[in-house]
């Protein structure tokens, strides 16, 4: 059996207070795109932002492709492999598309034409600046960088975040696709719980800072009592048709 590329098991991380996950565990193996649904406040971001180094764990492991990260802070963590998209994209509104996609880790070259490859709009859009980019061009923006650095494990927190659904619609079939043809896992944080179930290939349930289920994808869309009961609210109801 392949090993996970994210392994993440009794993980406890949270600010200054009480912890804001407790004991959460999981794993992501090659090419898989996995769901983490919730609702607001449940923990989704703290569980990336704990991964990717950006918020120290209070206790639990990280382990990526076999390799622990407990004492491997963020920036050493991202040049493993990991590649955090964090809510509200993480864009410079000062710098033009093309130099976001210049900007890497010392000695790093990102890979520029996988991003236009995967974003030809952005292609047209290189020598604009990204404040004058709108919400899916710049969502399109901080995708295609996080591409561009072929990451063994990608971090998604909530793509759809100020974007109409038909954006949301166009850009998760792109994710699906890069992990089938680069064998990226993708843990994946979004509010759509539909359209991020229909290209997962599981999920997590998250209620009040633990896992409270995990399940086929499939199995997990059609259990509508499942996932209402788990805190997502009744607005939901409309997300999941």
């Amino acid at each position: 059996m392949t090993d996970p590329v994210l392994r993440v098991e009794a993980l406890t991380a949270g600010y200054d207070g009480p912890p804001v996950i407790r004991d959460v565990s999981l794993t992501v193996g090659p090419g898989e795109v996995v769901a983490v649904l919730g609702a607001n406040g449940a923990g989704k971001s703290t569980t990336l932002r704990a991964i990717s180094g950006l918020l120290p764990a209070a206790t639990g492991t990280v382990t990526l492709a076999g390799r622990p990260l407990t004492k491997i802070p963020a920036a050493a963590r991202a040049r493993l492999g990991i590649a955090h998209v964090p809510e509200g994209r993480g864009v410079f509104a000062g710098l033009t598309v093309a130099e976001h996609l210049r900007l890497g880790h010392r000695g790093e070259r990102l890979d520029t034409a996988l991003a236009y490859q995967y974003f030809p709009a952005l292609a047209e859009l290189r020598d604009r600046r990204a404040g004058l980019l709108s919400g899916g061009e710049q969502q399109m923006l901080a995708l295609g960088r996080a591409l561009a650095r072929h990451p063994k494990l990608l971090l998604l927190d909530e793509l759809s975040l100020g974007l109409a659904p038909i954006i949301v619609e166009r850009l998760l079939p792109i994710v699906r696709a890069y992990a089938d043809s680069a064998g990226c896992g993708v843990l994946l944080v979004e509010q759509h719980v539909g359209l991020a179930l229909d290209i997962a290939d599981r999920g997590y349930v998250l209620s009040r800072g633990a896992i409270s289920s995990g399940q086929v994808a499939t199995d997990l869309r059609a259990d509508h009592a499942l996932i209402l009961a788990s805190y997502l609210g009744e607005a939901t109801k409309e997300r999941l048709s």
